[in-house]
């Protein structure tokens, strides 16, 4: 089991109906803990995080050896490509013009040079043996194609020398196995498997590993009623696994370990720090030790987790405390 890491996506929430601040961690402000902290207090609980904020910003090397030296030797960073590689419309800038006109962008288009700024930023990370993977995350947007087939080998070429992990969800890749499976073995990146809502057009899978170099699953949760009009696009993620439904997710990751090198499974459902939740129940199932302070606000509003976290060390955060700076 020591090839299996269980994380979550993101580890920093602070703010909206969803945050993680007085359920996870303490409410922001309370005395003796900061904003820096909640790191190395994830760190306690979990050997990995999938990190959403390179998504948004490519990141900064003074940032990326900060984390390296908030977290344990054995801790591991997935870290998500930047919007520009995955996105043809980066997120936040406009709608782009309607299909069929010339300057609709139909694939994503980054800038000379941005790969190498990507790669600078990543470094400590790398230098330290702290990475576990690259995630290009393809919109829905991005189907099955020759254009695409092509897009996607240049990418992979430009980070041929990191692990990537794959997702891609329009059905159009998994009517083509052959053709996807070949293009991704080409360079060794991983297929992601993913467990979200399923419509008509969404990407069907089997959970099994298309390389034995890694492997890479991803829980986005199934709450199908707003997963595509939610009155706040965190409540896409509002979703809590049941154990029986994680069970699946357990037998999976032990039938898969003995076939990869290193099997990592990140936990999308992060409204109220439910991904947390289904994470540690998720570690359980593994057999693997599950570590950290719970608070009394997390074990009362999950009472699932009070029979598996370990017993109150009278820590700093282990009682409710309204004491603020």
């Amino acid at each position: 089991m020591n090839s299996i890491r269980v994380g979550t996506s993101g580890w920093s929430y602070p703010t909206g109906r969803g945050t993680w601040n007085g359920l996870f961690y303490p409410p922001r402000g309370t005395k003796g803990f900061r904003a820096s902290d909640e790191l190395a207090y994830y760190a306690d609980h979990f050997e990995t995080v999938e990190v959403n904020a390179t998504f948004y910003r490519p990141p900064a090397p003074a940032t990326t050896a900060r984390w390296v030296a908030e977290t344990p030797p054995r801790f591991e960073f997935s870290l998500k490509l930047h919007q520009r590689f995955t996105h043809a419309m980066p997120i936040g800038h406009g709608t782009p013009p309607p299909e069929g006109r010339p300057d609709h962008p139909t694939l994503p288009q980054p800038a000379p040079g941005e790969a190498d700024q990507f790669k600078a930023g990543l470094e400590p990370i790398a230098r330290s043996g702290k990475l576990g993977a690259l995630l290009a995350q393809f919109p829905p947007s991005f189907h099955f194609g020759r254009e695409s087939l092509d897009y996607l080998s240049r990418l992979l070429e430009a980070f041929r020398d990191y692990p990537v992990a794959v997702e891609l969800r329009h059905r159009s890749w998994s009517d083509n196995p052959g053709e996807t499976t070949e293009a991704l073995d080409r360079f060794g990146a991983a297929w992601v498997q993913i467990d979200e809502p399923k419509f008509r057009l969404s990407i069907r899978q089997d959970l099994v590993p298309n390389t034995d170099r890694f492997y890479y699953l991803r829980l986005h949760g199934r709450n199908a009623a707003q997963w595509w009009s939610p009155e706040a696009a965190e409540d896409r993620y509002n979703y809590l696994y049941s154990p029986e439904e994680l069970r699946t997710f357990a037998e999976v990751a032990t039938a898969v370990g003995p076939a990869v090198k290193k099997a990592y499974l990140y936990l999308n459902n992060h409204f109220a720090a439910k991904a947390v939740v289904n994470a540690t129940v998720l570690k359980h199932q593994l057999g693997q030790p599950v570590s950290g302070e719970y608070r009394p606000e997390m074990l009362d509003a999950y009472p699932e987790l009070q029979p598996i976290v370990p017993p109150s060390g009278g820590g700093l955060f282990t009682a409710r405390s309204n004491t603020r700076e």
